[in-house]
């Protein structure tokens, strides 16, 4: 094989595509990632729930893991972005937005997802800092704070049926005309959730620390945290170039193997599952990398 040809070919360098990197490195396969280095926990100061990490700011446990990674000799980087791909009669040809072309046997696709973010003043600098996604990640941080949840219909219920446990003080942002159903709106008013459906105008901060929420109609709240619960889109278009199949919410599909209906294609991480951590991550790309390993263990043994 040459400098362009791999067993496996990862695209994507965070926490799923290096796990897979380090169970196949572990097994001698001559392993290609591929990473754009824009991991979408950029701004987040600080990850959480995931043993010996705790705590540990992202990109502290990213170069951590590729450094240890990098020790096995048959996995290697390059620093890119993947932009095209296809099936060959030998497994897929791997295009980046440079032209350089790369080919493997194998293909994990583990490139995350992008947030969509509302145009909102505010918003975008405070995102993964104190406007946050998840309570498993940072609601334990923000336990018995004043605490908003901009969402609507089944979405804030499930986020403020978990944040209940963590505080008090929570208050729903419908940002518009609530769909809760009747049995909904008895379960937060038995609750003391405060239903706001006026517009956002702005979300005030420090350096991405939020200080309150101000409505379009100019009043004004004072806020310790935000969860948001907003729409998504798959980082990369090369699963669909590929016509892997994907879920009504927008994620690839996936078997408990991390195969995709696409023979040879596996995906790991946030692309393919709705629990976003890094310990899920982590766990699905080991899945991947030693799923991957075993066929090829088949094709050639």
């Amino acid at each position: 094989m040459n400098e362009t040809e791999y067993e496996v070919i990862i695209i994507g360098g965070s926490y799923s595509g290096l796990s897979a990197a380090m169970a196949l490195g572990r097994s001698l396969r001559k392993t290609l990632v591929i990473d754009s280095g824009k991991p979408c926990n950029e701004q987040t100061p600080h990850s959480h729930n995931f043993l010996t990490q705790d705590g540990k700011s992202p990109k502290e446990i990213a170069e951590s893991a590729k450094k240890q990674v990098s020790d096995y000799e048959t996995v290697h980087f390059h620093q890119g972005k993947a932009v095209d791909a296809k099936k060959t009669e030998l497994g897929f040809e791997i295009i980046t937005e440079n032209d350089e072309k790369f080919h493997s046997k194998k293909l994990i696709v583990a490139t995350g997802i992008v947030d969509e973010i509302p145009d909102i003043k505010g918003f975008k600098e405070s995102w993964g800092i104190s406007l946050i996604h998840c309570p498993y990640c940072h609601g334990y941080e923000y336990r018995n704070k004043k605490t908003g949840i901009i969402a609507n219909g089944d979405k804030a219920i499930h986020i403020s049926s978990l944040v209940k446990n963590l505080t008090e003080d929570v208050t729903i942002l419908t940002r518009g005309k609530e769909v809760f159903t009747a049995e909904q709106k008895e379960k937060l008013k038995r609750n003391n959730i405060q239903i706001i459906e006026h517009e956002i105008s702005e979300l005030k901060h420090q350096n991405g620390i939020v200080e309150s929420i101000i409505f379009s109609d100019q009043t004004e709240m004072n806020f310790d945290a935000v969860y948001g619960a907003f729409p998504f889109h798959q980082h990369s278009e090369i699963p669909k170039i590929l016509d892997c199949e994907f879920t009504e919410f927008g994620h690839i599909k996936t078997d408990q193997f991390q195969k995709t209906n696409i023979p040879g294609v596996f995906v790991c991480g946030d692309n393919s599952s709705m629990m976003r951590s890094v310990s899920n991550a982590v766990m699905t790309g080991n899945v991947a990398g030693a799923i991957v390993n075993m066929e090829l263990v088949t094709d050639y043994f």
